[in-house]
């Protein structure tokens, strides 16, 4: 009676409780205030980065060297990193190797991220995950 008097609706606000709970406004106006304040949640979560680093087995000193210089970028950025040693062809008789290397990497990334996930084989790929330390 009151909502059609002002030309306006009656919306229920919350339905669970006791009794139902009901205002009287502009159904429009209210459908876009809750999509303007999902909107706001949504972009104050946190989205998060996953950069990649790749080696093979056999990755020389130098070649590292530059990639672990990367991943301490990635990590200081705030970005998760996923390190992992593709072994191509025969090269998975080396897969010691790779997750020497790997160990490695985690071992002087140290006081830049904590490792996630250890070293695990996955097809042709060995994958390590390292999360970055908060400031």
């Amino acid at each position: 009676m009151i909502a059609r008097e002002l030309e306006l609706d009656l919306v229920e606000i919350s339905p669970k409780a006791k009794p139902p709970v009901c205002k009287v406004i502009d159904y429009k106006k209210f459908l876009y205030e809750q999509k303007k304040r999902e909107k706001a949640l949504k972009s104050k979560a946190t989205k998060v980065i996953v950069k990649e680093i790749r080696f093979g087995p056999q990755t020389d000193e130098h070649d590292y060297e530059f990639k672990k210089k990367h991943a301490v970028k990635f990590l200081q950025d705030g970005a998760k990193l996923k390190a992992f040693v593709f072994f191509k062809g025969r090269s998975i008789i080396y897969k010691d190797q790779g997750q020497i290397l790997l160990l490695r990497l985690a071992q002087e990334l140290e006081e830049y991220g904590k490792v996630e996930q250890m070293p695990k084989l996955e097809g042709k790929r060995m994958i390590m995950y390292l999360s970055p330390k908060k400031k």
